[in-house]
């Protein structure tokens, strides 16, 4: 059925019940910060344009552990929500299920195998069947850095270890927080994350893809660890427990340096009216220049006895280019499509779809084990168990790698 077909439907709906909308989409999410509630409005105003109705179920926590719980309760209760935000392997394991819906017929109408990359249809289809469409790419592996408390330090920005960590001291001798953080699973593993890809692409990809015993427990892994002691000396005391969008807020206020964040945490600058060259700075976690690592978020479609137009209506907004731009642009991300301008994004939005289709094209593009692209979700949280446990104190580095091993092969 074509798009047109769809709004037909949908709209003869509208006219034979005589509600306000042709069918509501009731939509399971995490987006809860100022800045990724600003980018969902701009889909929920384009459905809404659809007279497609949006009932919301935001369920907060940034790494989407909370959601999937919820949803395996809605789930098991027979109550599945008609479109879910997921990332990675939870798409995988949920299409193994047997519980999603199907997209292919919007999806060959539309073209989406021409114009979304590979890496990530591996996660947007199944089988050989559309599930989910993919409505952005996040890069993993940023720093967002102030910009007047770099220009204090008087230096410039970091692009190696020993520049990052000189630039983390004079920021401390100058009275501020160096490192921004908030001390949840997720977001240390997205600093781990980058440590480990600093290390070598073929590091990051033995140790948090191959699951190599050898990478996972060897002197470089021990090096890593020994890398976010370092880093732990720059947190601040009253770290555990702080979301990572209070966390950009001290950037923002003047209270701390910078943050190791996802592309995410660009909306919150943007939300308070920063600007990147002005007000903040945008670089790669030193050492990872010219390697990327990525999630995608997604809305999945599960199977529903009714409102399967308003699924693939949904599902053809979320994949409009037009959207893909004007969401992206806020979010703080890169469009999913390859064929969006990079006209109405800013300079770290546009060196973000450059970076993204050079590490593509030079097959430096790797799925992020923090955000569940590189390894299930049984692996990736066995992995956070003790990257968290180590950064709050409880294991050395040497010890770190040994139970990180342990904690692998516990989970495979």
């Amino acid at each position: 059925m074509k798009l047109k077909q769809l709004m037909a439907s949908a709209a003869l709906v509208a006219l034979t019940s005589g509600s306000a909308y042709a069918e509501d989409v009731e939509v399971l999410h995490w987006w809860t910060s100022g800045g990724e509630a600003a980018a969902l409005n701009v889909l929920k105003d384009n459905l809404a344009g659809q007279d497609i109705g949006w009932v919301d179920m935001p369920v907060a926590g940034g790494g989407g552990e909370a959601a999937m719980t919820t949803l395996r309760a809605r789930v098991t209760a027979g109550d599945a929500p008609t479109a879910v935000q997921m990332l990675g392997f939870d798409i995988i394991d949920w299409a193994n299920e047997d519980v999603l819906g199907n997209l292919n017929e919007v999806a060959a109408a539309e073209g989406w195998g021409k114009v979304v990359p590979e890496a990530l249809q591996a996660f947007s289809k199944h089988d050989g069947n559309w599930i989910a469409a993919p409505v952005n790419v996040h890069s993993t592996n940023w720093v967002w850095i102030s910009k007047s408390a770099l220009d204090a330090t008087g230096l410039g920005a970091p692009t190696s270890w020993d520049e990052l960590t000189a630039v983390l001291d004079a920021m401390k001798a100058n009275g501020i927080t160096p490192l921004a953080h908030g001390g949840q699973a997720w977001q240390d593993a997205t600093i781990f994350d980058a440590v480990v890809l600093s290390m070598g692409d073929d590091f990051y990809k033995s140790a948090l893809i191959d699951l190599d015993t050898d990478a996972l427990g060897g002197a470089t892994m021990v090096e890593a660890f020994q890398r976010m002691d370092t880093l732990r000396g720059y947190v601040d005391d009253n770290f555990s427990g702080r979301d990572w969008n209070l966390a950009s807020a001290m950037v923002i206020n003047g209270e701390a340096g910078m943050q190791m964040m996802g592309d995410w945490a660009k909306g919150e600058f943007l939300r308070a009216d920063q600007k990147p060259g002005e007000d903040f700075v945008c670089i790669r976690f030193p050492g990872t220049q010219g390697a990327v690592t990525f999630n995608s978020d997604q809305f999945v479609m599960f199977e529903v006895d009714e409102g399967n137009d308003a699924q693939l209506a949904m599902a053809s907004a979320v994949m409009d280019p037009v959207f893909q731009s004007a969401f992206n642009v806020v979010k703080g991300s890169v469009p999913a499509r390859t064929d969006v301008p990079n006209t109405d994004f800013d300079d770290c939005g546009k060196k973000g779809m450059v970076d993204l289709a050079d590490a593509g094209d030079n097959g430096r593009l790797f799925g992020s084990m923090a955000h569940g692209h590189s390894v299930p979700a049984s692996v990736k949280n066995a992995i956070y168990d003790v990257v968290t446990a180590h950064f709050n104190g409880e294991y050395d580095a040497e010890t770190a790698a040994q139970e990180l091993v342990n904690a692998v092969e516990s989970a495979m």
